[in-house]
């Protein structure tokens, strides 16, 4: 059974990803819709759970700041330099609890934000193009060399969790 606080940060974790146009805003409904279920009570988040699926990416727009503020979570404006952080920050920590395989948490940031757009960004991204020269060659790369490679994204996700924000 999910916890309260679970579910709310299953809600934020929704909310930032479409923020950034990496999850959907069916996603953010069903996260509201989790959270009503395990007990959180707001008005602004019952009205956002109330959103028609085959309307969430018009509709969701009106309910979504006041269940935020409600919750005390913070709105991202969609494409923002915020959202971008917390997306990363959302992912790298979905990677360090087993969620996400290093090497997709590496590609998904290289292909995000590549080298330059997001400087807290940049070491997963390199650490991906290591992934790539593994690749290379006339041998396959060894299991111990993907497994230095995987921890040294780990090493990398954790520090992203325990960097300030911009």
């Amino acid at each position: 059974m999910t916890t309260q606080r679970e579910a709310i940060s299953e809600l934020h974790d929704a909310v930032v990803l479409w923020a950034i146009g990496y999850g959907s805003a069916d996603d953010v409904v069903r996260a509201a819709c989790d959270a009503l279920a395990a007990g959180v009570d707001s008005s602004s988040l019952a009205e956002l759970a109330g959103v028609p699926l085959r309307q969430a990416d018009t509709a969701v727009h009106g309910p979504l700041p006041a269940a935020l503020n409600e919750l005390g979570l913070p709105s991202y404006s969609q494409g923002s330099r915020e959202s971008e952080v917390a997306a990363l920050r959302v992912l790298a920590t979905r990677a360090v609890a087993g969620d996400l395989s290093p090497r997709e948490l590496a590609d998904w940031t290289h292909r995000t934000f590549g080298h330059d757009r997001l400087p807290l960004a940049g070491p997963l991204a390199a650490l991906d193009d290591q992934y790539d020269m593994l690749g290379y060659g006339p041998v396959s790369p060894s299991t111990e060399a993907t497994a230095a490679l995987d921890a040294e994204v780990l090493a990398e996700a954790r520090r992203l969790l325990h960097v300030p924000p911009p």
